[in-house]
């Protein structure tokens, strides 16, 4: 009898599974443009500060230019005049052609030759094939995160590497040359993520009490070097309330966690993971900030893991738990 039901339930716990990622991948796409305002108007250079020896805008796109005979002695930045955002996304697109390239967020103004010199966390570009994506800190602790990779910086003010979002060369792949890309950054609390053309690079939490930064500047970088030409455009900012932190350590996430029951069938009659892994994975991507982790073979011995935050709305809440119930008596 307890058979016949776990075999007539099991389609019943994935249909349940995917339709709960179908609703949570609909709210992501539905929610992605609210809020969101255009700092750059497409026309005029208006509550941006730039060399305008190098800077213009053509195209429709705020456009960066050094040749060999108009080069920039040290990186040059355009800077955004409307704010120190500190919480908020930003989204916009690119082009490059040679070089290398940023954008400057939670950034500073920095000692120059002039006023346009800016440290901080980047969010890196370029025209070659290995740094576009990475978390770079200019003038700041240096390389923060390698694309594919996630990391967490510490109090001895470098990066320590705790997993992956991709494979760096794949991650490469969806990435265009001399042709227009979509940006993505997210600042919530320390936590940081960079997507490029919908693709996550890097993903960074930021404990070093000492130097990581809470609000600043927005600005975009012109690389010194060889000439090249690099442009932005569709520039959209939204802003979010300051996140209320209970330690230096906690990030902007609230986590879930999933618990898989213990094993109760031969091999290769019943998945005992699937259903939660499959969940998991939808709410880490789904946008809500949340980071969703897999217990498996039963309840945990370590209670700590049982040390989260969850804030999801009811009906949420009541689908999730109806997938830990069945997933634990399967």
């Amino acid at each position: 009898m307890t058979s016949r039901r776990l075999i007539h339930f099991q389609p019943f716990l994935l249909i349940s599974v995917f339709c709960f990622c179908s609703l949570l991948n609909s709210q992501k796409i539905n929610a992605g443009d609210d809020g969101f305002k255009s700092i750059f108007d497409g026309k005029t250079l208006k509550n941006w500060d730039g060399d305008p020896r190098f800077w213009s805008v053509k195209e429709g796109a705020i456009t960066g230019t050094t040749t060999k005979e108009n080069p920039t002695k040290g990186n040059t930045f355009i800077i955004w005049e409307g704010g120190k955002p500190a919480d908020f996304e930003l989204k916009l697109q690119y082009k490059i052609i040679n070089g290398n390239s940023g954008i400057q967020y939670r950034s500073f103004s920095a000692p120059g030759a002039d006023k346009w010199r800016v440290g901080g966390y980047q969010g890196d570009f370029e025209a070659g094939d290995t740094y576009s994506g990475i978390l770079y800190g200019e003038r700041f602790r240096g390389i923060l995160a390698r694309r594919g990779e996630k990391t967490v910086i510490g109090k001895n003010h470098k990066p320590k590497v705790v997993g992956s979002v991709g494979d760096t060369n794949e991650i490469q792949k969806k990435i265009k040359k001399e042709d227009w890309n979509d940006y993505h950054i997210i600042a919530r609390g320390n936590h940081f993520i960079h997507k490029i053309n919908g693709v996550t690079t890097v993903d960074v939490t930021d404990n070093d009490v000492e130097q990581r930064r809470a609000d600043g500047i927005i600005a975009l970088q012109l690389h010194a070097g060889p000439p090249m030409v690099v442009q932005f455009r569709d520039i959209k900012l939204k802003e979010f309330p300051k996140a209320n932190k209970r330690s230096s350590t906690e990030g902007a996430k609230k986590k879930v966690v999933l618990i898989a029951g213990k094993k109760s069938h031969g091999y290769g009659s019943h998945e005992h993971r699937a259903g939660c892994i499959l969940l998991a994975d939808a709410l880490n991507n789904s946008g809500l900030g949340i980071e969703a982790t897999v217990v498996t073979a039963g309840w945990p011995q370590d209670s700590s893991v049982l040390q989260v935050q969850i804030r999801l709305s009811s009906t949420v809440m009541a689908v999730v738990g109806i997938l830990i119930m069945s997933i634990w008596k399967s």
